[in-house]
């Protein structure tokens, strides 16, 4: 069975602990709890999916607020909160599978839109649902959405 993702985290977080890393321990934790929180949304749901993916979807939008939230203090002057949340970022992005270059995204819309016959900006919402159903994981959804709209205009 291959390790999953959920297990890596416990596990350098353990390491973390062990090794007096305060900022990371404590952005490790910050990951698991967010995990722990979706795992008893998930239950209520009545959705099922898989473990990685839902850690990855975890991990996704931890790192889509950590960015939004560095520009907001770049923005305000408050170079110390946004030099932890880029700390906080590089701990959650060393869990995240490395993400499709322009190239291969570029090549997963082509193939998404041969297989599905789109030709219209009309089928935007059924290339970018297909996209994310083969992709959600490695693919910059907000970067894809404006070539999609691009490969379909």
């Amino acid at each position: 069975m291959l390790p999953m993702i959920r297990d890596d985290i416990k596990q350098a977080t353990v390491q973390a602990m062990k090794a007096g890393e305060k900022q990371r321990t404590a952005a490790l934790r910050l990951i698991a709890a967010k995990i722990k929180d979706r795992d008893i949304e998930q239950r209520t749901s009545g959705k099922d999916v898989g473990d990685d993916d839902l850690v990855i979807e975890v991990l996704q939008k931890m790192a889509k607020q950590r960015r939004e939230s560095i520009q907001m203090y770049e923005d305000g002057g408050r170079d110390e909160l946004a030099q932890q949340e880029r700390d906080e970022l590089v701990v959650i992005e060393e869990f995240l599978p490395q993400t499709m270059d322009e190239a291969q995204t570029m090549a997963a819309i082509e193939s998404v839109k041969a297989d599905l016959g789109a030709t219209s900006i009309k089928d935007m919402g059924r290339v970018m649902a297909e996209l994310k159903s083969r992709h959600g994981a490695t693919l910059d959804m907000a970067k894809a959405s404006g070539w999609v709209k691009g490969a379909l205009a």
